[in-house]
């Protein structure tokens, strides 16, 4: 599912028009990742919670070359399925 679904989804199930669907899609999306980019935590019960984890800068090696090669430190989110999903998926 994409975007598109989830408004289409969202659209159907509610009974709303596509451009409010959109709208609280929208909504849902940037406050997700406007609490992300604060460093906050999102959990959601059952589903899932994202987090940013800190990755240390280290020497890698480009594989062409073999030159050894500074990778800076940076920040990724991390997501980490709820028991709910991982059991609801594995049936």
């Amino acid at each position: 599912m994409n975007k598109s679904g989830l408004i289409d989804a969202l659209q159907k199930k509610v009974g709303i028009s596509n451009a409010k669907a959109e709208q609280v899609v929208d909504i849902f999306i940037n406050a997700i990742s406007d609490a992300l980019a604060r460093g906050e935590r999102v959990e959601m019960r059952g589903f899932c919670s994202i987090f940013v984890k800190d990755y240390k800068g280290y020497v890698g090696r480009n594989p062409k070359t073999g030159v050894p090669v500074q990778i800076p430190a940076k920040k990724l989110p991390f997501f980490k399925c709820g028991k709910e999903l991982k059991e609801r998926v594995d049936y």
